[in-house]
């Protein structure tokens, strides 16, 4: 009875340290799910195609486009919103893609040229073995033109992004942008003055190009067309809010629960566990940055 007794409770404790250790490496939930509030669209509902027709290939609701020696390609919604909800489930490519780019981004650069507004979800390819990474950024009024001044925020994904859809999204209203993996939010940039935040009108689109110059390793790995083509897979897209041609009173979407906007506790928790766990870069923690050209680092 004795013996009996122990090997039930080392039993007990094996499975409790085992439910640790996994959920050491899985964000806790963050209770609220946008995505699931926001109703899907087919691609030609709300997108078009932007470039690279012949590398773009539909699918039921779903689009595959690939980048060869040749081209790339790359797709734009059909209106521009001044605030929303905006996200694709995506599926990347397995095994050697340096040099690659997939993303989902905002953008007004074809209204705004050399002085345009983007708030990117880029995925950087890498090498044979070696994980993603996952980069969130935000230009202002030409940031992004010329010299470039990124606010970049990057994360290791706590799955494997080749093997299944997941859902990516940005939320922006006039207050906030928030990024989200599978609705949970993984950064969060508030509006702390004008200067520092993009207010007007953005297009969503998505692409995929060849970025050899520095999306590996600063650069360090290109793109090897022995592994072409290179493909991304979206489906599920979503695209919601207020469009440059709704009336004032349109109330942007939010993230939480909250009409107001913010984030709930959980949320917050689970924003923080995957900084604390998953975050590679940070740019207001960059010393070698000039944060004079980055105020918010500062407040």
């Amino acid at each position: 009875m004795g013996n009996s007794l122990i090997s039930l409770l080392t039993v007990f404790q094996f499975l409790v340290l085992l439910g640790s250790s996994v959920n050491a490496y899985w964000p806790p939930s963050p209770g609220y799910w946008p995505s699931s509030k926001v109703g899907s669209l087919s691609f030609y509902k709300g997108f078009k195609n932007l470039w690279g027709p012949q590398h773009q290939r539909t699918d039921q609701n779903g689009l595959t486009i690939w980048l060869d020696r040749t081209s790339g390609s790359g797709f734009k919604s059909v209106k521009p919103f001044r605030s929303g909800y905006f996200g694709a489930s995506i599926k990347l490519q397995a095994g050697y893609t340096a040099g690659v780019i997939t993303s989902l981004y905002l953008s007004n650069q074809e209204a705004h040229p050399g002085f345009h507004d983007e708030v990117d979800i880029e995925f950087l390819g890498t090498t044979s073995g070696k994980p993603y990474t996952l980069q969130t950024n935000v230009y202002i009024r030409g940031s992004g033109d010329g010299k470039i001044i990124g606010r970049e925020m990057k994360f290791r994904l706590w799955f494997d992004p080749t093997s299944g859809f997941h859902h990516y999204a940005i939320l922006w209203n006039p207050r906030e942008i928030i990024f989200l993996v599978d609705d949970i939010p993984i950064r969060r940039y508030p509006k702390k003055s004008a200067a520092t935040f993009p207010l007007r009108p953005m297009w969503l689109y998505g692409s995929i190009w060849d970025a050899s110059s520095w999306a590996t390793e600063d650069g360090k790995y290109k793109a090897d067309y022995k592994y072409q083509p290179f493909t991304a897979k979206y489906t599920n897209f979503k695209a919601i809010g207020c469009t440059a041609y709704s009336p004032a009173r349109c109330h942007p979407v939010s993230a939480s629960p909250y009409r107001s906007g913010g984030l709930t506790r959980k949320q917050y928790q689970a924003m923080r566990w995957v900084q604390t766990h998953n975050m590679i870069y940070n740019y207001c923690k960059d010393y070698k940055r000039d944060h004079s050209l980055t105020p918010e680092c500062l407040r």
